[in-house]
């Protein structure tokens, strides 16, 4: 029986799952993957599953799709829009959401098994599915290798896959050599002396050393990295107190990087770490602030050879007018470390999910930021139809392009 990929998606955008509790969706990809004859090995780094179809001899072909959503409250207003709450890694309740379209990437990957385990007339080989677990926390790839992903299923020849993206649905990107940039989170702690609100004379305040310090933060991108260079540093949290009358001992910053050169990179955290000890000293704290790197994750590097053979198999498929060339995005993906372990090219393309007409008005008007919602946006809302034929259809293409006929 044909999958219905409407249904499913719908199902996937209603039912999210955090990193590593992806649960429910390992499930229906396992059993997907059954229905159409291919086996699948669940539970590989926690939650992850694997598919292998062999057809023959021939080259081994990778395809990956990620599985986890979002701590994100959805305000998309979609008949099937998420109501789900979970626990986070904190052990915090949150809403939970698909703000990244990973849903999209689950249904596209179990229509493109489908298409390929039906055209096995059609090409030799092996094609190997990757279901992934915690791509937002950067992990999810490696806890799959370590937890023996290539005991398991055959290496690769050639790692592929891709990623929904607020460009117009119907087309497709894809850009040669460092795609996607390298992430580095960074908490740190300021350590100050707490106290009463109504005598911050008696306290050392780490709420304005916090404040002091995003603020300082700010220049490093503006004014210590060269104009022809890229990164991107932002503080996403900050948390400190439990009262207003209390000035609390502590305040914690949660800072994101992004860049595609380590030497760039070394500097930015340099940089943070400077700053944060000069804004303490300033503040005449008595302890240093505690600074930790974690969740790093590096640049992904599209073959140069491997992405022109893709471009080229898209132009014929798609039609150059839809095939764009989005250059190096600063959103990162750890999807590299499956190539990166099985010594294999990869390439990684953009897939377009957004209404084109709103997209082709916010463009002419200049409005793209403001008017189109982003990945990990509270309205991200990929237009099903036919973002979910569009990315089947560039997952078997590409793949066909290695397969033996």
């Amino acid at each position: 029986m044909a999958l219905d990929l409407e249904s499913l998606y719908t199902d996937l955008h209603r039912h999210p799952e955090l990193s590593y509790q992806e649960h429910r969706t390992a499930k229906i990809v396992a059993n997907g993957l059954r229905s159409l004859g291919i086996d699948a090995i669940e539970g590989i780094g926690r939650t992850g599953v694997a598919g292998v179809l062999v057809n023959g001899d021939g080259p081994v072909v990778l395809l990956r799709a990620d599985m986890d959503a979002l701590p994100v409250a959805e305000e998309t207003g979609l008949p099937y829009a998420s109501a789900e709450r979970g626990t986070d890694g904190d052990g915090h309740d949150v809403p939970v959401m698909h703000a990244c379209g990973h849903d999209v990437h689950v249904t596209c990957l179990l229509g493109a098994a489908e298409a390929l385990a039906g055209s096995r007339s059609e090409w030799s080989g092996t094609v190997v599915f990757v279901f992934q677990p915690a791509e937002e926390f950067g992990t999810g790839a490696n806890e799959m290798i370590a937890d023996g992903l290539y005991d398991r299923v055959p290496k690769p020849d050639i790692v592929l896959g891709q990623h929904v993206a607020p460009a117009p649905a119907g087309v497709v990107g894809v850009h040669a050599g460092p795609a996607f940039a390298a992430t580095d989170d960074v908490r740190i702690t300021l350590h100050g002396e707490g106290g009463h609100g109504s005598r911050p004379e008696a306290t050392v305040d780490p709420v304005v050393m916090a404040a002091a310090t995003v603020m300082r933060l700010q220049t490093i991108v503006s004014r210590e990295v060269a104009g022809g260079e890229t990164a991107v540093v932002t503080v996403g949290t900050m948390r400190a107190g439990t009262k207003s009358t209390i000035i609390p001992p502590h305040a914690t910053l949660g800072i994101n990087i992004r860049t595609y050169d380590s030497d760039v990179r070394d500097r930015v955290i340099s940089a943070i770490t400077r700053i944060a000890s000069a804004e303490a000293a300033a503040s005449g704290a008595r302890r240093d602030p505690d600074i930790e790197t974690f969740d790093s994750f590096p640049v992904v590097d599209n073959d140069e050879a491997a992405t022109e053979r893709v471009l080229g198999a898209f132009r014929a498929a798609f039609g150059s007018e839809r095939v764009i060339a989005p250059g190096p995005v600063t959103g990162s993906e750890d999807v590299g470390a499956l190539a990166t372990a099985a010594g294999a090219p990869i390439v990684y393309w953009l897939l377009g999910g957004l209404d084109p007409q709103l997209f082709t008005k916010a463009l002419a008007n200049g409005t793209t930021d403001a008017e189109i919602p982003s990945n990990h946006s509270p309205f991200f809302a990929p237009l099903m139809h036919p973002t979910l034929e569009v990315g089947v259809q560039a997952l078997v293409v590409a793949a066909r392009e290695w397969l033996g006929a």
